[in-house]
């Protein structure tokens, strides 16, 4: 019995409707020599609509990344058609170039191979300020 089709892999799930396709692209899943479905726009009871993203190997993923765009997403891992863990993400407490800052006055913008780093300011509104200039990141808004 395979879950959500997946024998071997991990399964994105409840991903806010139309996020997938950056999820795709920020962790790079186009570079996989593995399938990888995305679906768009499923019913669920919960969020009324969302996304899932299957992938059928099992990858490290920058968690990072994800409870950035959607603290939301469940990480489901499946091995041999059952399902072996479930992660819930949160708002990661630092970003470390998933994000750019905006502000051309910042050091980011002056020395390139400084990393962009973003600290979580407010968890509440999810508000993440440039550690070098304080500058609130536009992104994910």
């Amino acid at each position: 019995m395979n879950i959500d089709g997946v024998k071997t892999g991990i399964v994105l799930d409840h991903i806010k409707a139309g996020k997938s396709m950056e999820i795709y692209r920020l962790l790079q899943l186009e570079k996989l020599d593995c399938s990888v479905a995305i679906i768009q726009n499923v019913v669920s009871r919960k969020y009324g609509k969302k996304d899932i993203i299957k992938i059928d190997s099992m990858i490290d993923l920058d968690l990072d990344i994800l409870g950035f765009i959607d603290p939301n997403i469940t990480v489901n891992k499946v091995v041999d058609g059952v399902l072996s863990s479930k992660d819930h993400l949160q708002l990661p407490k630092e970003l470390v170039n998933v994000i750019k800052c905006q502000n051309p006055r910042c050091i980011t913008s002056v020395e390139r191979e400084i990393p962009h780093v973003f600290y979580l300011a407010d968890e509440t509104s999810g508000k993440y300020l440039c550690k070098y200039c304080d500058v609130e990141s536009k992104q994910n808004k």
